[in-house]
């Protein structure tokens, strides 16, 4: 081939090229555009749901470099680049750097997972595990609580995903049992009607769902009546209100005369009286 015919060749494949090329780059700068706007709205309605600013600044750049990848690969195949081995290469990659960090993978799943189900929220009262308290943060890594002793929890996602979780902010009513040992001398008819309108008349006991009062067992020294009631939590505090039921309980049973005895032992001796 002559020196023309090379020139030729060349402008030839140079005029195929350049269209592809602009369109490539057109795509690329329209990948970069879109990602922007995709990053802000994912921002935006994130955080709308969840108040925690690291979870969103990652969500956000995630769904950044989602679109910028895959506006990459686009433009990138215009220009007739070996975008099949690309992705190939990308593949083992994922899987090399998942099969190393598969711990922080594993858990990055599962708040993830825990941030789309919103089984509780910040502040929620909560039982994971064996681990009872306040959420105080959720990440896509780890969820903290705060226990009524106040010591700080850190349960890895992955967890807390396994385990059975129970909300109990999610409802407004919790109901609270009161056991009470009451004498075998006493008329167990009696003392429940007594109880039962004490306890209606507590600060913080909702008339619907009723209380109750309700023969349990027979114990060694007492038979065990059941006090159950109901407190709105978001209205009452749950531990005030047992608190006012239990002792309105005693003080009334102490003004009715009514034997609230505690556990006793008697001791026979051999050959004499009872100590």
């Amino acid at each position: 081939m002559d020196f023309e015919g090379m020139l030729q060749y060349i402008l030839e494949g140079a005029l195929r090229f350049v269209p592809r090329l602009v369109a490539a780059l057109v795509m690329f700068v329209a990948t970069l555009v879109l990602s922007s706007w995709v990053a802000r709205w994912v921002s935006r309605t994130v955080r709308s749901k969840i108040d925690d600013p690291e979870t969103v600044k990652l969500l956000s750049r995630l769904a950044r470099w989602g679109v910028a990848v895959l506006g990459t690969i686009l433009a990138l195949d215009q220009v007739n680049f070996d975008v099949t081995g690309f992705l190939a290469g990308l593949g083992v990659a994922g899987i090399t750097i998942g099969f190393a960090l598969q711990d922080i993978s594993r858990n990055f799943v599962a708040g993830m997972l825990l941030l789309l189900r919103q089984p509780f929220g910040i502040g929620d009262a909560v039982k994971i595990a064996d681990h009872t308290g306040s959420v105080m943060t959720i990440t896509t890594r780890d969820t903290v609580l705060k226990t009524w002793d106040g010591e700080m929890v850190i349960l890895p996602n992955i967890d807390v995903f396994t385990s059975a979780i129970t909300n109990y902010s999610e409802l407004p009513n919790r109901r609270r049992t009161v056991f009470v040992g009451l004498g075998y001398d006493e008329d167990v008819s009696h003392a429940q009607r007594l109880f039962l309108e004490t306890i209606r008349g507590v600060e913080g006991v909702l008339a619907e769902p009723a209380p109750t009062v309700y023969a349990e067992e027979l114990g060694d020294s007492a038979l065990t009546l059941a006090a159950r009631f109901w407190v709105n939590q978001q209205a009452h505090s749950l531990l005030e209100t047992h608190s006012r039921v239990v002792q309105a309980i005693k003080e009334v049973a102490e003004q009715e005369g009514i034997d609230l005895p505690y556990p006793t032992q008697t001791v026979r001796v051999a050959g004499g009286g009872t100590s």
